[in-house]
């Protein structure tokens, strides 16, 4: 116990661990200054530990105000530091990386379920206990957060019950859940920090959900906090805000007439943030109040720029969106998406070849109805502004459906856009109407901005999802040395080894790896691959190593030709398969190919180039089959089949059923048995198809153990 204000020295190398769960450094008392000797590195596990093992904090302050911390180094525990009830505080010059974060179960090829977060519980410390954090706030007043850095974790700051905070020229980045995340926290001021490439669930061209990761987390009744300058970008979603299952009325009323109407988060300001490249949405807050965002800038994001649905009295002014909605799942696209939105005002902004400008719609949610909030808080009446912006290039410039009305729509200039309007539902627009004294409306611009750092744009070589990689831990930082598999192709396998300039020593080779080549990627790093003469089953395995990393690989190479068929249907294959093969035979078009990995995402055939008459001739992206067959020989022993499929899958061998699920189902893996008792050559025939949304089919053969 730390009592009194002093200069804490720690030997290198020493390893503390935090036994019963209370914190290694505990510090009690007013006014203390705790400054660490440089060098000095609180650590609670050995180097390797698997992060996901992780636990204990390592330092713990409760009830110590006005405490000064500076200088610490961090490592190897849940919770780096947990600090509760110390008002006035100051932590600063603090390295907090590679602390708790967990194993993903998400590959490349398939999201994982599992890799979810649920942030809906915080009152009892859920968060910190379940995903641990760089840096835990609770209950303080007024304190102040700088110069944080963390890598190589799960949660970077979080404030629970924080007020009156002062955050900026922080740097948590790379993580693979929050970088900030405020719980019940007001009145805070968070500027030029850096949150950029705190994401999972992501696999470029793939999949891209996010999975409840972000930038910026804010949840439970958040209000009239301040965020300017930071940079957001490539996170599941750059900012995530939802006003809570208390302010919805999910959850207990805390007293006895308690009202509901307008709670949630409201009133919070974001202005020249870069909430940009996100997996989902750049910016999502939902069933917010009188919310403003101005001077950002929202580019790039897979599904939507913005996402206010059931927000009331939002304003959007002078914002940049760009590109975004490629990967949006049906009408949910493009820059700006509200649904049940109300006295929402969108003002200056310039819009730039996104999939959509600006889409409303409402519809009736019976469940969502049934709360107290939607009864103290109306979505009738109320009008939306949509006044002076510019749209350039975008595929629809306004979207209204599920008979939206009250919008109007003046004063906008529009240069290459394919549609200007698309009404649905009996949706109306008012295109005379300008309210009185908007054009001139602007922020105050005189309000401070903390922090010297400039993190806007200081990672423009990063820009575009496709710098996203997802490790099974988390995103590459692009600086360590990282592998990333890149599959099997006509060639065999291959990896990309980045992160490194020396080329790397390969160590126990076995099988066919003595074949490994390995050939430099200017500036970048290595790729290597590996083939196999004539066709067949080849196992191997080998361990990377160099400066700072030891990676071990092992696999299988099936080297085959698959005949695979893809073609669109009309006929249900659950209803009547002989019909559905019959389109196969009629309107399918043939290729060959070394493997049987077709990873469609969210297009079709055509997406994948796999040749010019299927990407002229099968432009679907939903309700399509493949139809696959290869004969291999294999010798003696027990085999295991392992498929990947959404939708519907089966698998044939010598016309024996070894797997099936003809159902429509999301990306699902199945595994089957093959015994053989002497060497045989097998036909394998493999059928799929496809409903609609997501697509994948994906089969793969090894020894079973």
């Amino acid at each position: 116990m730390v009592t009194r204000s002093c200069v804490i020295r720690i030997p290198a190398g020493k390893v503390i661990a935090d036994r019963n769960g209370d914190g290694v450094l505990q510090i009690r008392g007013k006014g203390l200054r705790i400054r660490f000797e440089p060098g000095s590195v609180l650590r609670g596990a050995a180097k390797g530990t698997p992060w996901d093992r992780l636990q204990g904090i390592g330092l713990r302050a409760e009830g110590a105000p006005g405490l000064r911390l500076s200088g610490l180094k961090v490592h190897g525990y849940k919770v780096g530091l947990f600090l509760k009830d110390c008002d006035d505080l100051l932590v600063e010059e603090l390295d907090a990386s590679d602390n708790f974060r967990q194993r993903l179960g998400s590959t490349p090829e398939r999201e994982d379920a599992m890799d979810w977060l649920f942030p809906h519980r915080n009152d009892e410390g859920q968060w910190r206990q379940k995903w641990g954090a760089a840096l835990y706030l609770e209950r303080c007043e007024r304190p102040v957060v700088r110069r944080v850095r963390v890598r190589r974790g799960q949660n970077g700051i979080i404030l629970d019950r924080v007020r009156g905070a002062k955050v900026y020229d922080n740097d948590c980045s790379f993580l693979s859940g929050w970088g900030l995340a405020l719980w019940r926290s007001s009145d805070n001021v968070i500027t030029r920090n850096a949150f950029d490439f705190c994401v999972r669930g992501y696999s470029h061209g793939v999949y891209n959900r996010g999975q409840d990761s972000a930038g910026i987390l804010m949840f439970e009744q958040c209000q009239r906090n301040y965020f300017a300058e930071n940079s957001v970008t490539h996170g599941g979603d750059g900012f995530f805000g939802l006003s809570g299952r208390e302010a919805l009325g999910q959850s207990k009323p805390p007293r006895k007439g308690w009202s509901y109407k307008g709670r949630g988060n409201r009133e919070n300001v974001f202005v020249r943030n870069d909430f940009s490249y996100a997996a989902g949405h750049g910016f999502e807050e939902t069933f917010a109040f009188d919310e403003i965002l101005s001077k950002n800038r929202i580019v790039g994001n897979a599904i939507t720029g913005l996402w206010g649905g059931y927000s009331q009295g939002m304003l959007i002014l002078d914002n940049l969106f760009e590109a975004n909605g490629e990967r949006g799942y049906g009408l949910e696209r493009g820059a700006i998406n509200i649904e049940h939105g109300k006295n929402i005002t969108i003002l200056r902004n310039r819009f730039v070849k996104n999939r959509c400008g600006v889409h409303l719609w409402w519809d009736r949610d019976e469940e969502l109805h049934k709360l107290p909030w939607f009864q103290a808080n109306p979505e009738e009446g109320g009008e939306t502004w949509i006044v002076g912006n510019r749209f350039e290039g975008d595929e629809v410039a306004l979207h209204l459906r599920g008979g939206v009305k009250g919008v109007h729509f003046v004063g906008n200039k529009l240069v290459g856009v394919k549609k200007e309007l698309l009404l649905e539902g009996g949706s109306e627009v008012d295109r005379k109407t300008v309210k009185k004294g908007l054009m001139g409306l602007s922020l105050d611009p005189n309000r401070r901005v903390l922090g010297e750092t400039r993190p806007v744009g200081a990672r423009k070589h990063l820009r575009g999802r496709e710098n996203i990689l997802m490790g099974p831990w988390g995103p590459w930082d692009h600086a360590s040395p990282f592998l990333r598999a890149r599959g099997q192709n006509a060639q065999g396998m291959s990896w990309d080894l980045l992160g490194v300039t020396e080329k790397p020593r390969v160590l126990q080779a076995r099988g066919i790896a003595s074949g490994l080549r390995i050939e430099p990627i200017p500036g970048v790093g290595f790729h290597l691959s590996l083939g196999a003469e004539g066709r067949g089953f080849f196992p191997f395995s080998f361990v990377l190593e160099g400066e700072g990393y030891r990676f071990p690989v092992r696999g299988s190479l099936l080297a085959t030709e698959w005949k695979v068929r893809v073609f669109s249907w009309q006929t249900d294959p659950r209803k009547d398969e002989k019909a559905w093969r019959k389109e196969a035979e009629e309107k399918g078009f043939e290729v060959r190919l070394p493997s049987l990995r077709l990873l469609y995402g969210m297009g079709g055939p055509a997406s994948l180039d796999l040749s010019p008459e299927i990407r002229k001739g099968l432009p679907q992206t939903d309700q399509f089959g493949t139809i696959a067959s290869t004969e291999l020989r294999l010798p003696a022993g027990t085999w295991l089949v392992q498929t990947t499929s959404d939708d519907g899958i089966r698998v044939q061998v010598d016309g024996k059923t070894l797997i099936e699920d003809w159902t429509w189902h999301g990306p699902t893996r199945h595994d089957a048995k093959l015994v053989l008792k002497k060497e045989k050559t097998l036909r394998f025939l493999v059928e799929h198809f496809e409903l609609n949304g997501y697509a994948l089919l994906k089969l793969e053969l090894k020894r079973a153990q």
